[in-house]
């Protein structure tokens, strides 16, 4: 039987979710991609740099390079420059070369639509393995949590952990999963344009109404 405590996480996780299903009801990664092995290099690169930059990366590296083939394809020294503009690049151009290398030795071609499929390429840990899974297939298999996910479950008192994953599991306690799937996005999109990361007002925020202590609480959850 549930405590106390978590009664009131749950109670105001399904607040939370309310709302991000009023508000983005197809949400929807703003990375911009045109075939699938594009999206998972573009989630690959996003780790703790921006969409904004990553699109800025990826439109003309996306001319270049469209299925896992041509990134196998591809040298490492030439593509490490030309995402060199990205946070960690040397790290994630190898990881990229040996992600398309191992879907087309193992998976044909074709990206793996299982998280533990995922997860076993180069670069693929839960989150990113969730965000692919739901942006392309929408299949929800868990909820992926990325800086905008950990500073709002933070700031809502919804999970007592720093490590990404276990917060997912958290929140994934807490939600039903029929509505995972407006999770993540819903919150980059909250976080992005309506409350932002650095201390200011929001009272008057659509969330923070919900539950008012958490205009006084900005963890800092740099991931």
């Amino acid at each position: 039987m549930k405590g106390g405590k978590e009664k009131e996480r749950t109670l105001r996780a399904r607040k939370l979710v309310a709302y991000l299903k009023r508000a983005y009801p197809n949400p929807k990664s703003e990375l911009t991609y045109t075939t699938p092995f594009q999206f998972l290099v573009a989630v690959m690169m996003s780790a703790q740099c921006t969409d904004k930059v990553v699109n800025r990366v990826t439109k003309p590296l996306f001319k270049k390079y469209k299925t896992p083939k041509y990134f196998a394809r591809a040298d490492l020294s030439t593509l490490t420059k030309e995402i060199s503009s990205v946070t960690f690049f040397r790290n994630k151009a190898k990881a990229i070369i040996g992600a398309a290398k191992k879907i087309e030795k193992y998976f044909g071609g074709k990206i793996p639509k299982t998280v533990p499929g995922l997860i076993t390429l180069p670069g693929v840990a839960y989150k990113t393995a969730n965000v692919v899974l739901g942006e392309l297939y929408e299949i929800w298999e868990g909820i992926p949590t990325d800086t905008h996910v950990k500073r709002f479950a933070k700031r809502f008192d919804l999970t007592e952990n720093e490590d990404l994953t276990k917060i997912s599991k958290d929140l994934e306690a807490l939600i039903p999963k029929k509505d995972w799937k407006y999770m993540n996005n819903g919150l980059v999109l909250y976080g992005r344009y309506i409350c932002k990361a650095r201390p200011h007002e929001c009272e008057k925020h659509p969330l923070t109404k919900l539950w008012s202590p958490a205009a006084r609480c900005w963890p800092k959850t740099r991931v």
